[in-house]
């Protein structure tokens, strides 16, 4: 399809991803508030869904900085959100958790845990468990091999990793770069447990949806990534429009066969979140 417009009169409410899709880590990708603007003056909802490592109050205010101002979104709920709720409410596995947690992560991600009553340990022999929410300032996101250390003192220690970012990568103003979800990887590859919150888990669907107001059949998912958000939205049983803003930086006559590759058909393919 060539344009946003034509799909929105299906539908009552989005759930509308962030990086790849609204912005590239730096600024809204051409057509997007555009966009944003006429969804809210149609009378649609708009709830952001990001596999971001933060509480979705600082993502509100990292989107306000970038123009993407609250009066254009009926909300956020992120990865790091959901983290959150888990380790305060001790539900489902994170329940069998201890109270020492290791931080893998940048000190901007911090606010997953710290105002909860858990204790951060200096290193991963002191902790019972790791929480990863990417990759550090001092090591950077470009390469993996850089964290080996610091994984294999966790698989040492025996500690189960939270992940707080699913994603494996993100284009950031052009440049490729890892996520948490690529470092859960290599430690599960090596024998590690990993448990993750975020797309494409149907979970988060749920109080996202919730949040919307909507019902699923009249909700759309719109995303860059088929392993997370194509994936999830099938996952959660609603329908799905692919973009190619992000990481697949594909033409848009192969794309259809790359989706039917990964046992995906979204309802609608567009080159970006533009009306």
């Amino acid at each position: 399809m060539s344009g946003f417009g034509a799909l929105a009169q299906n539908y009552d409410g989005f759930i509308v991803d962030l990086w790849g899709v609204v912005h590239d880590g730096y600024a809204p990708y051409p057509g997007v508030l555009d966009c944003l603007t006429r969804l809210r003056a149609a009378g649609k909802r708009v709830v952001f869904l990001s596999n971001a490592p933060r509480r979705s109050a600082g993502v509100v205010k990292l989107l306000a900085s970038m123009g993407v101002t609250p009066d254009l979104h009926d909300g956020v709920m992120s990865s790091g959100e959901a983290v959150y709720l888990g380790l305060r409410d001790r539900t489902e596995e994170l329940a069998a958790l201890g109270k020492r947690l290791y931080h893998l992560g940048p000190p901007r991600d911090r606010d997953v845990f710290d105002s909860l009553d858990y204790e951060e340990a200096a290193g991963p022999e002191d902790a019972d468990f790791v929480l990863n929410t990417g990759p550090d300032d001092d090591l950077g996101p470009h390469n993996a091999e850089l964290y080996r250390p610091v994984l294999d003192a966790c698989l040492k220690a025996g500690l189960p990793m939270i992940c707080a970012n699913p994603d494996l990568e993100v284009i950031k103003g052009g440049t490729r770069i890892i996520c948490a979800g690529y470092l859960a990887q290599l430690y599960e590859a090596d024998g590690g447990r990993v448990i993750q919150r975020g797309k494409p888990d149907p979970a988060i669907y749920t109080p996202t949806i919730a949040m919307l107001g909507t019902s699923a059949a009249r909700t759309m998912a719109i995303g860059d990534s088929l392993r997370t958000d194509i994936a999830g939205a099938k996952a959660a049983g609603i329908d799905s429009c692919w973009v190619l803003s992000g990481i697949h930086a594909l033409h848009p006559e192969v794309a259809p066969a790359e989706a039917a590759a990964s046992g995906l058909k979204p309802t609608a393919i567009l080159q970006g979140f533009s009306w």
